[in-house]
């Protein structure tokens, strides 16, 4: 009889004395290649229940299909067939719906569209864990395949994800505008559910009547200029020159974290923003010389001046601020966020310039709608312009530099004299 090796034996058929591990395949590692694209690049996802046992579920990390093979325990005989189960809606009203299909040979499609929508718009119960994380993905995907923003489309999964969690029927409209109705959300955060969900009937193919939610207009809060600057003495390196940047130079905070060292020009003391949010156009915008030096004392550990998420950042400055916030014992600290930075630069820059489409272009707004607001935030907090100046005069380079870095403006020149003025 010929003598087989196998992982008990091993040891003691080769004579090496203790026996050697045998090494077991990754559980993640599949030789299942994908029904949809052919790819290779499968992984385990979950198990699906079925009313003859447990069947292995996959996901193509190529194309983001996800699909099990048929369980060779079951009979062959209800191959094909559509099985059935009795179950009660909410009213005690018994109806059919459809629990599994299988398939003789190949694999089979876990999120067919029409399938799915008749099952849920029937009647269905809450989506399991394996389910919810599915519908996740394949919506994540659908977006990107769209072109959808990456913040955009994480920001309205996340929403599709809650309602499914909290039991919601993704697949009935009225269940929807019920749930989203129920909530104690400002009207803005129920208009971005609207949205959110008008994105998941596209992909699904439903149709539905949305509600009319209008977010409400309020003025940004805007804080005094020392209470800025004790935010940026009191946080850390890299938290203090985050925000030193996102006061000088207004951006968002979302394109000043993708900034990149080769976007700074230290000879003419500008920043690149080229990677603008939504709605923003690409400029480029001074700094001072004290702003540069603070990034070139930032560790250099990526291509990008500040290497961490916005999630971490923003973690980590609402920690910061509720310690600055009780160590100076001002609650209005708290209430200063990344964005409150955009506001003041251009609430203050407008003051300045009293040019609307200067601010228009510092902040990238691609219209001056978005702008107009910061009129009227600087005449509340600066009151009426004043009809009374005071004038200085200058006779060198040293007092024209003074004058200037003041805030007073060059009028006129006579005999060698150049005159200045400033609002009082």
């Amino acid at each position: 009889m010929p003598l087989t090796v196998t992982s008990e034996n091993q040891g003691t058929i080769l004579g090496s004395g203790p026996r050697l591990p045998v090494a077991q395949p990754s559980p993640h590692t599949t030789t299942v290649q994908c029904p949809q694209c052919g790819s290779p690049k499968t992984w385990k996802d979950g198990i699906r229940y079925t009313l003859y046992g447990e069947v292995q579920r996959y996901i193509c990390r190529e194309c983001s299909y996800r699909f099990s093979h048929s369980d060779p325990s079951e009979p062959s005989e209800h191959h094909q067939q559509l099985h059935t189960l009795t179950l009660k809606t909410k009213a005690n009203k018994p109806i059919l719906c459809r629990v599994g299909a299988t398939e003789t040979k190949g694999a089979k499609n876990l999120v067919e569209v029409e399938t799915r929508t008749q099952e849920k718009a029937a009647g269905a119960t809450k989506l399991c864990k394996e389910e919810i994380k599915g519908l996740h993905i394949n919506f994540l995907w659908w977006m990107k395949k769209e072109g959808f923003a990456a913040s955009t489309a994480i920001n309205r999964a996340k929403l599709m994800k809650q309602m499914a969690e909290r039991g919601v029927n993704l697949w009935n409209p009225e269940d929807v505008k019920r749930w989203i109705a129920q909530r104690e959300w400002e009207e803005g955060s129920k208009a971005n559910a609207v949205t959110a969900y008008s994105t998941f009937t596209a992909m699904e193919g439903l149709t539905w009547t949305p509600p009319h939610y209008k977010p409400r207009e309020k003025l940004p809060f805007i804080p005094m200029e020392s209470e800025i600057d004790k935010l940026i003495a009191a946080t850390g390196k890299i938290m203090g020159t985050f925000l030193e940047g996102l006061k000088e130079t207004g951006a968002d905070p979302g394109e000043l974290l993708m900034a990149k060292w080769i976007d700074i020009n230290e000879q003419s003391r500008t920043l690149s923003i080229n990677h603008p949010v939504k709605g923003h156009n690409p400029r480029i915008l001074s700094i001072s010389r004290e702003l540069i030096a603070r990034f070139q004392m930032l560790p250099k550990v990526s291509e990008r001046i500040f290497s961490s998420s916005m999630k971490v950042m923003y973690n980590n400055f609402s920690l910061q601020r509720k310690r600055i916030a009780a160590k100076f014992n001002n609650p209005r600290l708290l209430k200063v966020t990344f964005t409150t930075l955009r506001h003041w630069k251009a609430t203050s820059y407008y003051h300045e310039v009293r040019d609307i489409l200067k601010v228009k272009q510092l902040l990238g707004h691609k219209t001056l709608r978005s702008t107009m607001i910061y009129i009227d935030i600087e005449k509340a907090i600066y009151g009426e312009l004043s009809q009374e100046f005071t004038v200085k005069v200058a006779e060198d380079a040293e007092e024209i530099s003074k004058l200037l870095e003041v805030g007073f403006e060059y009028v006129c020149e006579k005999d060698d004299r150049l005159f200045f003025r400033k609002r009082k």
